[in-house]
């Protein structure tokens, strides 16, 4: 697996990591042993990053990760992620950007993971009650402090990142980012890319959409939270079910899946982003990681932006009340 630098501050890492998120929740019941399982065996194909947060199943997909790399901490370059909180009862409590909650968000996520350091630690979401200087602030005294090495934000608007910035070197920002997700295009990737700040793409199979396994919201689970995202509503799952039917046609061409051939446009996009699709099962990953064999010509590319331009998905990509999280 071939690495790619985040930010100019030392940060590297494989080119594609793995989102650990749909391991504890939101995607269904999850299988704690296939899940480690999982996590060794990105690590054997020389995956070596990990992503995951406090507020995944109210801290649960850290202490899944504390399990799943012990003894193999030196093979792994460790992100997670603070601001969003849970309740006792799983209960989302808003978004906290508080100096003294960065540090109490921190330890825990210390003592979750059983790990003395993290490697790449974002701020979730952009408390606006909270200055970014502060935040920004107190995560820079975590990085004196040898807690977290590296820094990052999540979902900020190029005003945010800029003033963040300014304050501690940011390392790497992660956005939603796929081929039904190109927003980032506009002011986002200039903005990093002028900062020299690294790229990180979640979702970049739509939430599984542009895999092409699903053909009606009923192949969800009944708790699957997709179910409420406004692409994979009536309408909208329909419409958007013809742009996967392109991206089957031009994976077929390839002699690549579907999924493949998503992934593979997302690191074609520049050598400053990595992506971190997300999975439970190790036949997913093997098929994931082998996306980095699969080549793009320039021909293929404008191919791909011919019949998937940027605003080609039909819906939000969250819904309503999810979006207004999102700094803008």
């Amino acid at each position: 697996m071939i690495k790619r630098k985040l930010g100019r501050q030392g940060l590297e890492v494989t080119a594609e990591g793995l989102g650990c998120m749909g391991m504890s929740e939101f995607y269904g019941a999850g299988d704690e042993a296939e899940s480690i399982a999982t996590i060794h065996r990105a690590l054997e194909l020389g995956i070596d990053f990990l992503d995951t947060a406090d507020m995944y199943g109210a801290g649960d997909n850290e202490e899944l990760l504390g399990k799943a790399i012990a003894g193999k901490r030196d093979q792994v370059v460790l992100a997670t992620k603070f601001g969003n909180m849970r309740g006792a009862d799983r209960s989302f409590k808003g978004v906290n950007g508080r100096p003294e909650y960065v540090h109490q968000a921190c330890d825990d996520s210390l003592r979750r993971l059983k790990v003395d350091h993290i490697d790449l630690y974002y701020q979730h979401r952009v408390d606006p009650n909270t200055p970014i200087e502060d935040t920004v602030g107190a995560m820079s005294e975590l990085v004196m402090a040898g807690k977290v090495r590296f820094l990052g934000l999540s979902e900020a608007a190029p005003a945010t990142i800029r003033k963040a910035h300014a304050v501690h070197p940011i390392s790497a920002l992660q956005t939603e980012y796929s081929l039904w997700s190109r927003e980032p295009e506009a002011e986002i990737l200039p903005t990093v890319r002028e900062l020299c700040i690294g790229f990180v793409p979640y979702s970049p199979l739509g939430r599984g959409f542009l895999t092409g396994v699903y053909k009606s919201v009923d192949d969800l689970a009944a708790d699957d939270f997709r179910r409420n995202a406004p692409r994979f509503q009536g309408d909208n799952f329909r419409k958007n079910l013809e742009l996967v039917d392109e991206i089957k046609t031009i994976a077929a061409d390839k002699g690549c899946t579907p999924s493949q051939l998503a992934l593979a446009w997302v690191m074609a996009q520049g050598e400053d982003i990595v992506p971190i699709p997300g999975t439970k099962r190790r036949k997913y990953l093997e098929e994931n990681a082998a996306a980095v064999d699969v080549k793009l010509t320039p021909q293929d590319l404008e191919r791909i932006d011919r019949v998937l331009p940027s605003g080609a998905a039909t819906g939000e990509r969250y819904p309503a009340a999810s979006m207004a999280a999102v700094n803008r």
